[in-house]
């Protein structure tokens, strides 16, 4: 029937919308999408990391905003006064564990790579930069902060040596026009700055000789290699392997960060951070390895199992939202079995109520038969065909009701019948 789908399911489906939405009002608040990302320096790649973050959660109708900072240090700091939600930190850098602050993953590895001037003679220790000019990165960076633990361990300090707080751009820059004599960077392989450095045939890179004791003394701290010719292979640069110790950039965030903005984020690490790497194996990062506070619990979920079922069938909000609604399972299932009990008999009704329209029409036609004029008879049949136009031609009936319908047509035709012969008569 053409209006069978209004009256009966449209109804049911507004109960079922209705008793949807007033659960669903009552369940986790809606997501603000918004999230504030402590970086680092312009020029450093926690900052490039944090644009293709940006770029690759704003598809997804997140805004972000990206704070510059001087490195880790500043960066948890921003966090723990509540101006960020998620942090770049370099790992080994938080000397104590505060529960505000949440690990999310492992992203790579940060080298400590010390570069010096090529004077014909190499450097084997760092004991031997005792009495010079060395850049050892601004305070509030991760640089700083690792570089004046491992010269401390040397015995160089201020006051034996010269140390110096540029950044690494400026340090770069110094180094590269011969004003000071060595300077100690942590960074990713893929720096462009560490690159630059790496290609410059008048400075050299230092290689830790004692790479396994660092790395006994400080947990944190790994050994990995640069093989030969690396960074060039025409001109061999390094000339030689080279043995240095690493960290990992790590990601961290506020503990009060939504829990679908961190797994949405997670997402988008493995987009950036699953490739093959100088150092880094495909797919060994993120990874939950070295990380410095406690686990925050849906990294932990997602880094371990991966994307849900739903995440593999729909777009990660409409999951989500799924996803948040599964406590509504059993109250929905609730309303739903009494509806559909329910159905049938409503199905049933709705369809009789149609025939027994008909039938009352019928009825009115059949009443003119008796003591009224040749005029009415006449009208009669004419109100007659129009029934049977509408019941025969412009009505869809099921067939389990195909047997009223027929004895609708049939009806139909013996009060035609009986008009025609009253018509008779007035002959």
């Amino acid at each position: 029937m053409n209006n069978s789908f209004f009256k009966l399911w449209l109804p049911i489906f507004s109960i079922i919308f209705i008793a949807f939405y007033a659960t669903y009002s009552y369940t986790e608040p809606t997501v603000n999408k918004h999230l504030t990302i402590a970086s680092g320096g312009t020029t450093g790649n926690y900052y490039k990391t944090a644009l293709l973050y940006k770029k690759l959660l704003e598809k997804q109708n997140v805004q972000v905003t990206i704070l510059n900072t001087a490195g880790s240090v500043e960066n948890i700091k921003l966090i723990e006064e509540g101006k960020a939600d998620i942090a770049f930190v370099q790992s080994g850098i938080m000397g104590h564990q505060n529960n505000n602050i949440l690990s999310l993953a492992s992203l790579y590895y940060e080298p400590l790579w010390v570069f010096y001037k090529n004077e014909g003679f190499p450097i084997d220790y760092l004991i031997q930069l005792i009495g010079k000019k060395t850049a050892i990165g601004q305070k509030g960076s991760g640089t700083h902060d690792l570089s004046s633990r491992i010269l401390k361990d040397n015995g160089i300090d201020s006051s034996n040596s010269n140390l110096l707080n540029y950044s690494t751009k400026e340090g770069k820059q110094k180094l590269m026009q011969g004003e000071i004599d060595a300077l100690f960077v942590v960074s990713s392989a893929k720096s462009d700055t560490v690159k630059e450095l790496l290609e410059n045939p008048d400075l050299k890179t230092l290689s830790f000789k004692r790479a396994s004791a660092y790395n006994a003394k400080y947990s944190f701290l790994n050994r990995i290699t640069l093989y030969e010719g690396t960074a060039d292979l025409y001109m061999n640069l390094p000339d030689e392997d080279k043995h240095l110790l690493t960290t990992t950039a790590n990601l961290v965030a506020a503990k009060g960060v939504n829990e679908e903005l961190i797994r949405l984020l997670l997402k988008q690490t493995k987009k950036v951070h699953a490739q093959k790497g100088v150092f880094e194996k495909e797919f060994q990062f993120p990874n939950l390895n070295n990380l410095d506070s406690p686990i925050h619990p849906e990294a932990l979920r997602y880094l371990t199992h991966g994307d849900s079922w739903l995440e593999q069938i729909f777009p990660f909000w409409i999951a989500s939202n799924i996803d948040r609604l599964k406590i509504l399972i059993i109250p929905f299932l609730t309303l739903l079995l009494p509806l559909f009990k329910g159905i049938i008999p409503l199905y049933t009704f709705t369809m009789r109520q149609k025939i027994y329209k008909w039938y009352e029409r019928l009825h009115e036609i059949d009443l003119k038969t008796y003591g009224h004029s040749k005029l009415e008879l006449k009208q009669g049949l004419i109100d007659l065909e129009e029934l049977r136009v509408e019941v025969h031609g412009h009505t869809s009936v099921p067939l389990s009701y195909r047997g009223e319908y027929y004895d609708m047509l049939s009806h139909i035709d013996l009060i035609r019948i009986i008009i025609e012969k009253k018509l008779n008569e007035f002959n």
